[in-house]
C-alpha cells in the first residue's frame, strides 16, 4: 500500500494560479505584445536595410568609381556617430546582450548595452552602413534591436509577475534571430543554445511562445515561402560523403580563423601599426577600412557589397554566377567591415562565404549536385564563425527547406564548430566579455569591439 501524497495537486487552485488573476494575464499581455512589437520592428529594420542597399546599388550604378569615395566617407561618418552618440550601438550586438545578461553586470549599467535608444540608433546605423556597401549582416543587430524592445516592456509588468530582465533580454535576443532570418524555430534554439544560461521554468512557455510570436509576424509578412527559396540536393548517400567531408574540414578552418581574426582586431590588444592606428584615430581608420571594402567591391564587379545574400542565392542557384575568388574577397571585406566598428552583424555574410566554399569543393570534386555541398558550407562556416552549431543547422535548414538532410547537415556543423574550437575560443562569448567592465570598479568597455585607451581608462 502506497502512502498518500503529501502534496496532492489541487486543480482548482491551479486553475486560479493559471487564470483567474489579474496579474498572470497582465504578464502574458505585456509579453506577448512586446514580442508582437520586437517582430514588427525587425521586420521594418529588413525593410528599411534593404531599401539601403538598393539606394546604394543605384548610386553604384552611376561608376564603378563612385563607391571609392562614397563607401569611406560613409563609414567614417557611421562610426563617427556611434562613439559620439551612441557606443552601445557598435558591433554585432549579439555581444552586447550576452553581456547584458551577465550576473555580474548591475541593472545601472544595462542601459549602456541594450536600450530601446540603442535600438533606434541601431536600425539607422545598421542601415547606413548598407547605404554605403559595406559588408555586413542584419541579423546581429536584430537580435540587440529586438532586446531592447522586449527590456523596454518590463515598465509595465505587474511587481509580482516573475518575468525578470534576463528573460526578457533572452526572449527579445532569440525573437530578432527568428524574425530576421523568417524562422522560428530557430530563434527557440537560439536562446536555449547562446543566450539562456539560467532558464526560468516559470515562465519559459510563455518567453517560447513570445519568440515563436516575433517569427511568425514576419512570416505574415513576408510569407511562409523559405529564405533561399528550395533547394534540390540530389541523392543523399555515399557519394556525398568525400565532398561533405571536405567542405565540412575547409569550413571549419575557414570560419576557425575568421573568428580568431575578428577576436583578435576587435580587442584592440595587439602591438602592430593598424590596431595602433585604430585606437588612436578610430574614424580615419574606418575611412581606411571603407576604401579597401569599396576596392574589393570595385574588383569583384560588386558582388562582395552588401550581406551577401545575393551571391548566396545565385551559388544555390545552377544558373547563377559569382566571380572567382569570391570566399576569399568576401572573407576579407566582411572582416575589415567590422574591424572599421561600424554596427555591423556577420550571419549574412559568413552564410555566402560558406555557400562559395561550398561551391568551390563541389566544382574541385566534380560532384554533380552542388547544391548539396554549399548547403554544407553554408552550414559549416556559420557553426565555425560563431561555434553554435545547432542554431547554424536549423538557421540553414530552415532557410534552404534542406530538411532531406538534416543529418548530413548536423553532423557538418558539429563537426566543423569541433574544428573551430581548436582555432578559437567562441566569438560571442570573448566579444561579449569585453563589454563587461572589470570584476571590481572600472567602467564598462567600448561596445562592439571598440575598445580604445581612453574607453577603458578609469
Amino acid at each position: 500500500m502506497h502512502p498518500p501524497d503529501k502534496n496532492p495537486h489541487d486543480m482548482r487552485t491551479a486553475f486560479r494560479r493559471e487564470f483567474a488573476s489579474p496579474e498572470v494575464w497582465i504578464t502574458r499581455t505585456v509579453v506577448v505584445g512586446a514580442a508582437a512589437v520586437a517582430g514588427l520592428v525587425v521586420v521594418g529594420f529588413t525593410w528599411l536595410a534593404e531599401q539601403a542597399l538598393g539606394l546604394f546599388k543605384g548610386i553604384a550604378s552611376v561608376g564603378w568609381w563612385l563607391p571609392l569615395l562614397w563607401t569611406p566617407l560613409l563609414c567614417g561618418a557611421i562610426v563617427w556617430t556611434t562613439r559620439r552618440f551612441a557606443r552601445g550601438a557598435g558591433g554585432s550586438g549579439i555581444p552586447q546582450v550576452m553581456a547584458a545578461l551577465d550576473p555580474a553586470l548591475s541593472g545601472g549599467r544595462r542601459p549602456l548595452l541594450v536600450s530601446l535608444r540603442l535600438s533606434l540608433a541601431k536600425i539607422g546605423l545598421t542601415s547606413a552602413g548598407l547605404l554605403g556597401g559595406l559588408s555586413l549582416g542584419r541579423e546581429g543587430p536584430s537580435v540587440q534591436i529586438a532586446a531592447g524592445v522586449m527590456l523596454t516592456a518590463r515598465r509595465w509588468l505587474p511587481r509580482g509577475s516573475g518575468v525578470s530582465a534576463h528573460s526578457l533580454l533572452v526572449a527579445g535576443g532569440a525573437a530578432g534571430i527568428a524574425a530576421a532570418f523568417n524562422t522560428p524555430l530557430a530563434g527557440v534554439m537560439f536562446a536555449i543554445e547562446e543566450l539562456s544560461r539560467t532558464p526560468e521554468q516559470r515562465n519559459s512557455g510563455l518567453i517560447v511562445s513570445g519568440i515563436v510570436l516575433a517569427g511568425l509576424i514576419a512570416v505574415s509578412v513576408y510569407g511562409n515561402g523559405t529564405h533561399f527559396g528550395v533547394i534540390h540536393p540530389g541523392p543523399i548517400g555515399l557519394a556525398l560523403v568525400g565532398p561533405g567531408l571536405l567542405v565540412t574540414l575547409v569550413t571549419g578552418l575557414a570560419g576557425g580563423l575568421f573568428a580568431r581574426l575578428l577576436l583578435a582586431s576587435l580587442r584592440g590588444t595587439s602591438p602592430d601599426a593598424p590596431s595602433r592606428w585604430r585606437q588612436r584615430y578610430p574614424v580615419r581608420f574606418a575611412v581606411g577600412c571603407g576604401l579597401a571594402v569599396a576596392v574589393i567591391g570595385a574588383v569583384t564587379g560588386g558582388a562582395t557589397y552588401g550581406s551577401g545574400n545575393e551571391a548566396t542565392r545565385a551559388l544555390l542557384d545552377s544558373n547563377g554566377h559569382v566571380p572567382g575568388g569570391f570566399a576569399l574577397f568576401k572573407f576579407i571585406a566582411t572582416w575589415l567591415t567590422a574591424w572599421s566598428g561600424v554596427p555591423a552583424g556577420i550571419f549574412a555574410p559568413s552564410l555566402s562565404i560558406g555557400a562559395a566554399l561550398g561551391h568551390d569543393v563541389a566544382w574541385l570534386t566534380n560532384y554533380p549536385y552542388a547544391p548539396a555541398v554549399i548547403a554544407l558550407g553554408m552550414v559549416g562556416f556559420l557553426a565555425a564563425a560563431t561555434q553554435a552549431p545547432l542554431t547554424a543547422f536549423i538557421i540553414v535548414m530552415e532557410m534552404v527547406d534542406g530538411h532531406g538532410m538534416v543529418l548530413s547537415l548536423m553532423a557538418c556543423a558539429v563537426i566543423a564548430s569541433t574544428v573551430s574550437r581548436v582555432l578559437s575560443p567562441p566569438l560571442y562569448t570573448a566579444l561579449a566579455m569585453i563589454q563587461l567592465p572589470p570584476r571590481r570598479t572600472l567602467p564598462l568597455a567600448t561596445a562592439g569591439g571598440d575598445t580604445d585607451d581612453s574607453a577603458t581608462r578609469p
